[in-house]
């Protein structure tokens, strides 16, 4: 979990949207893909590692993972969201 206050200042590096925490239910299915091998970044690269957590933007469109509780905010490592995945 990130600090509320760091949360209030991050922005999608894309669009400057807000960002929030992805629940435990997207990452369910994003792991569940990528655990397929079927998860895939904005750059066309396979997800290989599992997201312990994540940011989604405003839009629900991207979420960018948190990897050893650091947020990973380039928008080539942004994993796009299918409607009704998102949080």
């Amino acid at each position: 979990m990130l600090d509320k206050e760091l949360l209030q200042i991050l922005v999608c590096p894309e669009n400057h949207m807000r960002l929030r925490e992805a629940d435990s239910r997207t990452l369910g299915r994003l792991n569940r893909l990528v655990e397929a091998g079927q998860l895939q970044n904005r750059a066309g690269c396979k997800v290989e590692q599992t997201l312990e957590a994540g940011l989604v933007r405003e839009d629900n469109r991207v979420l960018y993972p948190i990897q050893e509780g650091i947020p990973v905010l380039l928008v080539d490592e942004g994993i796009p969201l299918e409607p009704g995945m998102f949080s």
